[in-house]
């Protein structure tokens, strides 16, 4: 008896592990995983919808540094510089940067997240999501540029206030004072 006990214990303390190994779903999430997943997020296609949505506001602000300045920049600026952005987003290695990114979700999320991502997505709603998200970037991108500018503006202004006084007192202090021009 005392035999089978300590059988039936060995053999226990011996399956546990096996029995208590990775959940399926907690398992990594694949490559194929992540691929199905952009897949159904139309990931390629939401790119191509964001990359035009946020072309949109920065165009916007170059024509609005235009018109500051247009006494000092030459007529064709805007022009040039929106040839410029739209040259530079046609050759940005999107797909290459999409296959970059699988790693990351294979960190950050196991096959179950996956598998469950891609079922949300693949409702209604999951798909409204999708198809709402390029407009709601492009307004939320409209709401948020002036108050992006606004701060630009303010941080380069406090940036050249900041070097101006560090120049003059490195002006003033004696040349061979390492510590005195610390501060």
């Amino acid at each position: 008896m005392k035999k089978v006990c300590l059988v039936l214990a060995v053999s226990f303390i011996l399956c546990v592990p096996a029995m208590a190994q990775q959940n399926p779903a907690d398992a990594p999430a694949t490559q194929a995983d992540v691929e199905k997943y952009l897949e159904v997020m139309h990931s390629r296609e939401m790119m191509n919808e964001m990359i035009a949505a946020m072309a949109k506001p920065m165009q916007q602000m170059a024509h609005e540094q235009y018109l500051k300045h247009k006494d000092v920049l030459p007529p064709d600026y805007e022009t040039k510089l929106n040839k410029m952005m739209q040259d530079m987003f046609k050759e940005m290695p999107w797909e290459e940067m999409m296959q970059a990114m699988v790693p990351a979700y294979q960190k950050h999320f196991t096959k179950g997240d996956m598998d469950a991502l891609i079922a949300f997505y693949s409702t209604p709603t999951g798909q409204k999501v999708l198809h709402e998200m390029p407009g709601l970037m492009a307004d939320s991108m409209q709401v948020v540029m002036p108050f992006m500018q606004q701060q630009i503006e303010k941080m380069t202004g406090r940036l050249q206030e900041e070097e101006t006084a560090m120049l003059k007192d490195a002006e003033k202090a004696p040349p061979s004072s390492g510590a005195a021009r610390k501060k």
